[in-house]
């Protein structure tokens, strides 16, 4: 699975952004896909997972709420989209998928290149 992250960029706090990562090379419906995140000095962290085949969304609790996600299994695009930014929201975005529902990025198959976000005060 080839995954290509874009969309991010610099927001000030309250605003909003929608990142895109585009699939290439699914071989399978069961794929699950996935945004995570990554500080400066910090662990990747999970964001939000959709599964491709039901579209049954996952949030890590600090967006919940806040971020959406989606996938568009026609266009094969998967979509983040973030309300109500946060500076702590600041970090490089990464999309990746996995082979079963996960929560740690060491259990993701394939990653995407990072999207920047940065969120202004």
């Amino acid at each position: 699975v080839q995954l290509q992250a874009s969309g991010g960029g610099l927001v000030q706090a309250g605003g909003s952004l929608r990142l895109s990562c585009a699939v290439s090379g699914l071989t399978t419906s069961d794929n699950v896909m996935n945004w995570f995140r990554q500080a400066p000095g910090e662990e990747r962290e999970f964001v939000a997972s959709v599964t491709w085949r039901e579209g049954k969304k996952r949030y890590a609790d600090f967006v919940k709420g806040r971020f959406t996600i989606s996938r568009d299994s026609a266009e094969n695009m998967v979509y983040l989209r973030m309300n109500s930014l946060k500076p702590d929201d600041t970090a490089v975005y990464f999309c990746a998928s996995a082979s079963a529902i996960i929560s740690t990025a060491a259990d993701a198959v394939s990653w995407g290149q990072g999207t920047q976000v940065t969120v202004s005060s």
